[in-house]
């Protein structure tokens, strides 16, 4: 069994309310027994390779051409609560199971929910939610998708820890 997996979205997080309407979706998934929940995300969002951060510095450039965000908000901080920030995503929720993190902009709204579940391999699951608010959103999300799957499925294996013997 991989460190990560390709996952179908649960339907539970299609309808919850996080966003308006789900345009796309995924979900990846490892397995970490030894980390807290908030180690887990530090672990998975904090901590890319450079070849990651090397890709955001190209779509930063490229997409501050067509107005997109790119800097961080006025309200950035690092305070683990609800309204801080987890590398560039702010914190919408924290429970004993679940962080929402997300950012919303003129072309799409995501939440990425970082979520630990009870079973003995791939217990944390990282489903991103996407909602196009216009065609450049869609256009946007079509381009690097690909990139987005690769990035995430990396992310993510940041934070596998073998499950003990």
């Amino acid at each position: 069994m991989g460190k990560v997996r390709i996952e179908k979205t649960p339907l539970e997080y299609m309808g919850r309310g996080l966003l308006s309407k789900v345009d796309f979706s995924d979900t990846f998934s490892t397995t970490n027994q030894e980390n807290n929940l908030r180690e887990i995300t530090h672990l998975i969002f904090n901590k890319p390779p450079k070849w990651v951060k090397w890709l955001f510095s190209i779509r930063n450039k490229t997409v501050r051409l067509f107005g997109l965000k790119t800097e961080m908000p006025a309200d950035y901080n690092e305070r683990f609560a609800v309204g801080g920030y987890i590398g560039y995503f702010r914190i919408f929720s924290i429970s004993d199971h679940e962080i929402v993190l997300g950012a919303d902009d003129s072309h799409l709204n995501f939440r990425a929910i970082v979520a630990h579940n009870k079973e003995t391999l791939h217990n944390i699951k990282v489903i991103t939610l996407v909602q196009y608010n216009n065609p450049m959103g869609k256009i946007y999300m079509g381009i690097i998708k690909p990139f987005h799957l690769m990035v995430v499925k990396r992310l993510v294996k940041n934070a596998y820890q073998p499950t003990p013997s």
